[in-house]
């Protein structure tokens, strides 16, 4: 059926749907070939439309194994062509039976190229997904109203509601923003008992479990309950070893007292080049973040050294303090795979010590 996208300025872009449905959101870019089902399940993409650039989507399914949550969480999703086939040895079933399943909106057969070069142009735009409206500027009324609504967070609906532990080990505290099941995964790999806690547990609600060390997670960026996160880890700063992930290490530098920027347009992809002071080595890394820590806040801050940065920007990357024993990185600590674990989570687990 017939749907369309509008821009909250005003540019339309005409696309087909299987689902009778309409959508608001931030309309987000992403870069990477691979990787569809962990984006849609991704919380830290909720209530976003995530547009991907790749122009062939859905060509090897979709494997329960892959779900980064048991949701999928993006407002909506806009790709170029959606493939009629699929063919993989873990798929399940097709990416258009999962959507369907889930009863999630996605459109295809839009000029993304086109979409994207707007963007990059224009910087963050909300949009609105129909298949039910088609004047432009009803839509775009409908996206200004939707605006000047009391902005709703997140958090409630993605975190535990209450403690939840998984494995035997050393104690490991995880503050659950949006925390994905790779990243358990892998801490389960390292051989630790995950506690996982709602995302507003207080400093004194952390230490009471007696966790070795406390692991923020990433979340939806932006999110009007993140000020209340900071506030409840910055008692436990210097007092608790942390690790905060993308929107876990914006909440830490929060506390520490720096202040975030919006970038023109997020680092959302696979291929994310950074290095480290010192060092003539690159890394690649997968990145999913708008927002960076400012730069000159930071410095302000004793006993805290920035340990890598963006090729491309030079916007912080990764955050270190040995005194403080905490860490903080901007990019998604991923599996490299066959069981592998990312060498920011072996670096923690020795700070922790025995």
């Amino acid at each position: 059926m017939r749907a369309i996208l509008v821009l909250e300025d005003g540019k339309s872009f005409n696309a087909n749907s299987d689902l009778s449905a309409e959508c608001f959101g931030e309309v987000i870019l992403n870069t990477a070939v691979v990787g569809y089902q962990e984006m849609i399940t991704d919380p830290t993409n909720a209530g976003k439309i995530l547009v991907l650039t790749y122009p062939l989507i859905g060509n090897y399914g979709v494997a329960p194994k892959f779900n980064e949550s048991n949701k999928i969480w993006v407002s909506g999703l806009v790709v170029k062509e959606k493939s009629r086939i699929y063919s993989n040895f873990q798929a399940k079933s097709s990416l258009s039976d999962f959507l369907k399943e889930k009863n999630a909106l996605a459109i295809y057969n839009l000029d993304t190229r086109t979409l994207a070069v707007h963007l990059r142009e224009k910087g963050p735009l909300f949009g609105i997904i129909s298949t039910k409206e088609f004047d432009s500027r009803k839509l775009a009324d409908k996206i200004s109203q939707i605006k000047r609504q009391p902005a709703q967070t997140f958090l409630p609906e993605i975190s535990v509601s209450k403690l939840k532990i998984i494995g035997k080990g050393k104690k490991l505290a995880v503050l659950d923003l949006g925390v994905t099941s790779g990243l358990l995964r892998q801490l389960e790999a390292l051989g630790f008992s995950l506690n996982i806690l709602p995302y507003n547990s207080n400093a004194k609600q952390i230490l009471s479990i007696k966790p070795k060390g406390l692991i923020i997670s990433s979340g939806p960026e932006n999110d009007i309950g993140l000020a209340r996160v900071a506030q409840n880890i910055k008692p436990l700063i210097g007092k608790l070893p942390m690790l905060g992930v993308v929107t876990g290490c914006q909440v830490l530098a929060v506390a520490l007292g720096a202040g975030l920027s919006r970038l023109k347009l997020g680092h959302r992809g696979a291929n994310y080049p950074l290095t480290r002071p010192g060092s003539f080595k690159g890394e690649i890394t997968i990145q999913n973040h708008g927002y960076v820590i400012d730069h000159d806040a930071l410095r302000k801050v004793k006993r805290l050294k920035v340990t890598a940065c963006n090729l491309n920007d030079h916007t912080l990357e990764e955050i270190e303090s040995k005194k403080l024993k905490l860490i903080g990185v901007q990019y998604n600590p991923v599996s490299a795979g066959f069981d592998q674990v990312n060498p920011i989570l072996i670096k923690f687990n020795k700070l922790l010590g025995r």
